[in-house]
């Protein structure tokens, strides 16, 4: 069956495209000695984890306990949980896992460090901890320098946990290639002055997680970084393309959507909204719109209700027909994979399979 077979809308991913990508970020790592821990909230899928680990993968990342329960039950081994949990009912889940695998967690202050200490002593198990500190994201993460060693050093001190070193998110490396190696720079400078505190301590630090898709390339600027956590780098996405971080072509992930109305002059109506791409609007190049659409590059999606697109098409030779199939790439991939049960999966256009989105929904 072809993709235009297919009932609308519907998310689907170029399998070659996918391969391809994975292929790129598990070459760059090796060749600047980097291992690579892949985030897996764009997918949200244990098939892509399970290429990625195929491809040298050391483990898998994840936000949430939930989604570290998906990917535990689908077999992984090393999952490493980055963001901080709290909260008795997650955290007695999270000690569960540690039981038969091997857990990491970020974490950047003593409370959340108590409370995991109780839940794995609880349960005899021991979790690793990774200290988080700011590199100019400023969302979450202590100053790089005495208190992440302090921090540290109280963890050494918890039953049921083990310091195993620190992790940052280099979020703030976004734009052009200029504004993310200028930000990368900045990241280097934090990551430096973070390691430099536990040298003067003499604590050795066997991890620094760091790393995001748009500064991968320029992650061997970074001393230091023992291993990077991308994520979007899998199916890439609008933002990813403005950044100048991949070609449309390495867009895996598209909306296949089709034309309902043209009755209103100046309009065509597609019939996908923001329950299908999510309200996520641009954050790189441009700064508008709600996707590119791939047949009509000249045609942006200015507007979205719940099941219905906006296309403006005053400005476009092409005559669009109700009934007309278009594909759509969405501005932000993780979100709009998280709007949908299942992903269609092709090559060369044409249905091979389908995904189930397993981890979708686990916010908790």
């Amino acid at each position: 069956m072809n993709y235009r077979e297919l009932s609308t809308p519907v998310l689907t991913v170029d399998l070659d495209t996918v391969e391809r990508n994975l292929d790129s970020m598990a070459t760059l790592c090796g060749r600047d000695g980097i291992q690579l821990r892949p985030h897996t909230k764009t997918h949200k899928t244990p098939e892509v984890g399970r290429m990625q680990l195929d491809r040298g993968a050391i483990g898998v990342t994840v936000a949430k306990v939930g989604e570290a329960e998906v990917f535990a039950g689908a077999g992984f081994d090393d999952i490493f949980v980055a963001y901080p949990i709290f909260g008795a009912e997650k955290l007695r889940r999270l000690a569960h896992l540690a039981c038969d695998h091997n857990i990491l967690v970020s974490l950047d202050s003593a409370a959340a460090a108590e409370e995991l200490s109780r839940a794995a002593s609880a349960q005899e198990a021991t979790i690793g901890v990774l200290v988080e500190f700011d590199s100019g994201t400023q969302r979450c993460g202590l100053v790089p320098g005495p208190a992440c060693v302090e921090l540290a050093g109280k963890i050494e001190k918890m039953a049921g946990l083990k310091f195993r070193g620190l992790m940052t998110f280099f979020g703030n490396v976004w734009g052009n290639a200029e504004e993310r190696h200028a930000e990368t720079r900045t990241a280097a400078d934090k990551v430096g002055a973070a390691l430099e505190a536990f040298r003067a301590a003499r604590m050795p630090v066997e991890i620094v997680s760091g790393g995001s898709t748009p500064s991968a390339a320029f992650t061997n600027g970074i001393a230091g970084v023992t291993e990077i956590r991308p994520g979007t780098y899998a199916y890439c996405d609008l933002n990813t393309y403005y950044q100048g971080v991949c070609g449309l072509e390495d867009c895996a992930a598209r909306v296949v959507t089709t034309v309902i109305s043209t009755a209103v002059p100046g309009r065509a109506i597609i019939d996908a909204g923001s329950k299908t791409f999510s309200s996520d609007l641009l954050s790189s190049g441009p700064k508008s719109g709600y996707g590119y659409i791939v047949e009509a590059p000249d045609v942006p999606i200015i507007k979205l209700n719940e099941e219905h697109g906006y296309l403006d098409i005053t400005k476009s030779a092409r005559k669009f027909e109700v009934g007309e199939v278009l594909t759509v790439i969405p501005n932000h991939v993780c979100v709009c994979v998280n709007m949908h049960d299942t992903v269609v999966t092709l090559r060369q256009g044409n249905v091979v399979g389908s995904w189930r989105v397993a981890a979708r929904g686990r916010v908790c």
